[in-house]
């Protein structure tokens, strides 16, 4: 199943159900309004979207639409919990803490102050149901309800973090098939930038697997529904000059910034993070 939520002018958008070849969509609102929703209570809720969504891809409902990755918000525009896996020095992974109040869309534009040396890191992350404290790894498993792609912003001079942005589209894990197995993602993301492939990363090779990274982020307490984890694959160490000016190899205005994964066969999971980088206003 394929999830977005459509911007409508409200701080959560409007929860659609999107075609598996991503090309058509159909609002839920007669099952919900809001992706929270859904996972506030997922075994009643989800089962009403499969339904939708074998519909869709069978081109049986009368009220589909093209499917627009730029009138997509964030799939869940604000979070709980937004964590950031890396591993530690001890060969651990370590949770850092994001700002989860407000999350970008995936062609979303990117305002950064270019003084301030901008970057990357993309990666995968899951989006949870809820998880009791100290659930071993196998058992965090089980909460994962959906996968995104996240590209998370790092300005290197003061390790300021602005918002984070995700795929216009979040998928169960059965949609990758074979390629989700053992909490990993067998598949390569995808990055360019500014139409030039950046080395891509194993998303399989990112460290712990996700049920590792869930089990450390409830060690000490409950997850609730809603949290999202990521582990970033891509984590760019650019330098900048004696001096602390950036070098040519971070962002700048007018760059585009492209993140995607896609299947075995070819074909786009999750769409792309699609961004415009704009000065700071």
């Amino acid at each position: 199943m394929k999830l977005a939520t459509y911007k409508d002018g409200s701080r959560d958008g409007q929860l659609v159900v999107v075609s598996r070849d991503l090309c058509q969509a159909h609002f839920a609102a007669g099952i919900a309004t809001r992706l929270q929703q859904v996972l506030d209570d997922w075994n009643f809720r989800s089962p009403q979207l499969e339904d939708l969504y074998r519909s869709l891809n069978h081109g049986k409902p009368r009220h589909a639409f093209a499917f627009e990755p730029a009138r997509c918000m964030a799939p869940l525009p604000r979070a709980g919990r937004w964590v950031r896996a890396a591993v530690g020095p001890d060969g651990e992974p370590a949770l850092h803490d994001g700002a989860s109040d407000h999350l970008l869309g995936a062609c979303d534009d990117i305002p950064l102050p270019t003084a301030m040396a901008p970057d990357f890191e993309a990666g995968l992350a899951v989006i949870t149901g809820d998880l009791r404290a100290g659930s071993a790894p196998a058992q965090a498993l089980e909460a994962v309800r959906l996968l995104v792609l996240a590209n998370e912003l790092v300005l290197r001079q003061g390790g300021d973090r602005p918002a984070t942005a995700f795929s216009p589209v979040a998928v169960t894990p059965d949609e990758l098939g074979e390629a989700w197995a053992g909490g990993r993602v067998h598949l390569t993301l995808q990055v360019s930038w500014n139409g030039q492939r950046v080395a891509p990363g194993d998303a399989a090779d990112s460290g712990p697997h996700v049920g590792e990274l869930l089990a450390r982020a409830a060690r000490w307490r409950h997850l609730r529904a809603g949290c999202i984890v990521g582990a970033m694959v891509h984590q760019r160490a650019t330098e900048p000059h004696d001096g602390g000016m950036p070098s040519p190899g971070w962002l700048q205005p007018d760059d585009q910034l492209r993140i995607e994964m896609k299947s075995r066969d070819g074909h786009s999971l999750f769409g792309a993070i699609d961004h415009h980088v704009v000065p700071w206003a």
